[in-house]
């Protein structure tokens, strides 16, 4: 920032001697609290772009809250801004955009800032060049990149430095502040001209804070903000002398001075200030030390949080630990784990997870949610370690970290109750894919189409996606198409499953779209067939008079569907009239009729059609003017009627004007109709496909219903919008 070089540690007591009082929430950090603020300023000779990084357990995630209570109009107004040095307090100025990164994918991260800035970009690359185009410059902080993912080892940090901050630093227009890890920082920072960018590593000399560091040892030990009244916390002189030991012995680690108060503070027993060896100098340190200290085995300690150093999501169901922690150690650990609660507790954190959409809603045959079924009713009790530092420390000390998430992963699966996925904790269906990732164990796993069904789209599609894809099986290949439909529509998983049904029946994959209807959800639809049909432009249902018919005992005409395809399609027929093989009746426009009538015009002077089975998956060799369409009064008797837009349709029944069926689709939709006994056509970009409408035809009214839904002339909500 044009002086940068002059800021260093000594700024701290610069603005201690001038009387200035700390950050209430940092206690410090006044150098790089000095930069970011002439960040915010756009100060002549400040950096475009900041990195702020540093080791694990160095600050930056506080540090970047607390700055960012500075940026908030609403927030300052609680801050002494007053007595806080004027160079670190920014004017106030709107909030900067804040996507948080913590679980989600960087496409999701992107999106969160087209959403905030009101961009209409429609792709990924839209969105910078929105950006670009802006009079305007933009501030945009990303806390956190560390966190980023849903699944800890599909490394999504790394795709989040290069698919959206890199290119984000590059937009000109962009003032961009990024919390990065240090493996990842250079690489975000080398992409940029030194003159617009500032790396800031809060553990290098001229950005380290050690005075801060003792007074945030000090404010912790004080019995006025909670720390019990001890010797060495009640009396002022010991109280400073003991933060200035653990701080120096720290290292500059705030993480590490944090476990080592938090370990004496729960359990001072045993602890002597004066006692060097009982102050810690790493992560790993405060964890054998405190282990140590209480007379137990670091080893045992260590054992009983791996499986919480593996966790995934917001943390481990409690009921999870014992069994996973007897499956890392390869013996019983349930009495260390009983015995052991309060040694563990300085380093474990209690959350509560919310219950499950999915088991609350219920999807078992008979509609009813079960209100017992795991996760359904009230939060859940959830446990995870205090830090990420403290999950890689653990980790990092086992023999072999791919053989303990492998005896993880197998234990998960025990778990799940008769291998049946509804009933699974949804920790177990969303986060099994995670651990089987690490494990190298996933494609073994891709086979069940109940768990494709029961778990989180977002976490399965990430872990899926980090497998090489010549790795897959079809199914999951079959997922991985079908994700993103999944993903953008937030389907149930009962709708989730419909989804599915279908795209295993396109895929050729028939058993398993058969399987999902064995699972206990009540599906929409059986799918018939699937034709990959490309250009199909119009749908028809009818019938064909089969020949012999009248002779023949019980036989009756064929139900066909008639499909307007491109001139030259193998196996069809040009007509010559509009109205041969089309559906459209003599003299009428073909449009969008609730009973489900044909939805295109035929084009002038003939057109290609061809015949397919309505039921059965073979394309039928005949003339089409010998398709027999339903009349507009039969259509109107039908017990179903169809409304549809460009991507979604809904099929809904006369009588009740309820909706039995709703469907996205992934590509637009170019023809769709819908027969009397309820067998629904769709055409799209990808081919034909027939469904069989699975619920029951209900009375007919004696008055007949008015239509309900929307018309094709509708617009389109897209795939995030209408879901009924």
């Amino acid at each position: 920032m044009g002086d940068e070089e002059a800021m260093s540690a000594s700024d701290e007591g610069n603005a201690r001697t001038a009387g200035y009082a700390p950050h209430p929430y940092i206690g410090g950090r006044t150098a790089v609290l000095r930069a970011l603020s002439a960040w915010r300023m756009r100060w002549p000779g400040a950096p475009r772009v900041i990195v702020l990084t540093g080791n694990p357990g160095s600050g930056r995630s506080r540090l970047i809250t607390g700055f960012l209570m500075l940026c908030d109009p609403d927030y300052r107004k609680r801050l002494p801004l007053d007595e806080l040095d004027p160079a670190t307090v920014p004017p106030d100025l709107p909030p900067p955009a804040v996507p948080g990164p913590e679980g989600r994918t960087a496409a999701q991260v992107l999106w969160l800032l087209a959403d905030h800035f009101d961009l209409r970009a429609g792709r990924t690359e839209d969105v910078f060049t929105e950006l670009a185009a802006r009079e305007e410059p933009v501030t945009i902080v990303v806390p956190d990149v560390d966190r980023a993912g849903p699944v800890r080892a599909a490394q999504e940090p790394a795709r989040l430095i290069r698919e959206v901050l890199a290119p984000l630093a590059a937009v000109e227009t962009v003032q961009l502040l990024a919390d990065v890890p240090r493996e990842l920082a250079a690489e975000l920072a080398g992409a940029l001209p030194s003159g617009q960018v500032q790396v800031i590593d809060l553990d290098a000399p001229e950005w380290a804070d050690p005075a801060g560091l003792v007074l945030h040892a000090e404010t912790a030990l004080d019995p006025g903000t909670g720390a019990p009244e001890l010797p060495y916390t009640t009396d002022p002189s010991a109280r400073r002398a003991l933060a200035e030991a653990l701080a120096g012995r720290a290292a500059g680690n705030r993480l590490t001075v944090q476990l080592a108060v938090q370990s004496l503070i729960m359990q001072p027993e045993g602890f002597d200030p004066a006692d060097p060896a009982l102050l810690p100098g790493s992560v790993g340190e405060a964890l054998d030390v405190h282990a140590r200290r209480l007379g137990a085995d670091p080893q045992t300690l260590r054992l009983m949080l791996a499986p919480l150093a593996f966790a995934e999501g917001e943390g481990l169901p409690v009921q999870l630990l014992v069994p996973l922690a007897s499956a890392v150690a390869g013996r019983d650990m349930s009495q260390d784990i009983a015995d052991g609660m309060l040694l563990a507790a300085p380093f474990i954190q209690p959350v509560e997870a919310e219950a499950d959409d999915d088991a609350a809603d219920g999807s078992a045959a008979d509609g009813e949610g079960d209100t017992d079924a795991p996760g359904a009713g009230p939060a859940r009790p959830l446990l995870r370690l205090m830090h990420p530092a403290l999950a890689e420390e653990i980790r990092a000390g086992l023999p072999d970290v791919r053989d303990a998430q492998t005896k993880i992963a197998m234990a998960l699966l025990e778990a799940v109750p008769q291998q049946d996925w509804a009933q699974a904790d949804p920790y177990l269906r969303d986060h099994l894919a995670a651990h089987t990732l690490e494990a190298g164990l996933l494609p073994q796993l891709l086979t069940d189409p109940g768990l494709f069904a029961h778990a989180d789209p977002v976490v399965l599609r990430a872990a899926i996606e980090a497998v090489p894809l010549e790795a897959l099986g079809a199914p999951a290949r079959t997922y991985l198409r079908t994700a993103p439909l999944l993903t953008r529509s937030q389907a149930p998983a009962e709708m989730r499953a419909a989804f599915l049904e279908t795209a295993f029946v396109e895929d050729g994959l028939t058993p398993y779209a058969e399987a999902l209807h064995t699972r206990g959800f009540r599906l929409p639809w059986r799918t018939l067939w699937s034709a990959p049909l490309p250009g199909v432009r119009a749908v028809t249902t009818g019938t064909l008079p089969q020949e012999g018919a009248q002779s023949a005992e019980g036989a009756g005409p064929r139900p066909v569907v008639a499909l307007v395809v491109p001139e030259g399609t193998p196996g069809s027929r040009t007509v010559s009239s509009p109205a041969e093989g089309t559906g459209a009746e003599p003299g009428t426009t073909e449009g969008t009729d609730g009973a489900g009538a044909p939805d295109v015009a035929p084009a002038p002077g003939g057109q290609a059609i061809l015949l397919h089975d309505l039921r059965a998956p073979e394309f039928l060799d005949a003339d089409p003017a010998q398709v027999l369409r339903p009349t507009e009064d039969e259509r109107a008797e039908a017990p179903f009627g169809l409304s549809r837009g460009a991507d979604y349709l809904r099929v809904w029944a006369r009588a009740t004007q309820e909706v039995v069926a709703a469907l996205v689709s992934d590509t637009p939709i170019t023809g769709a109709d819908l027969s009397a006994d309820g067998v629904l056509v769709i055409a799209t970009e990808r081919g034909v496909t027939a469904r069989q409408i699975l619920a029951a035809a209900p009375a007919a009214p004696t008055v007949p219903a008015q239509r309900a839904g929307t018309t094709d002339a509708d617009a389109s909500h897209g795939l995030e919008g209408d879901h009924s």
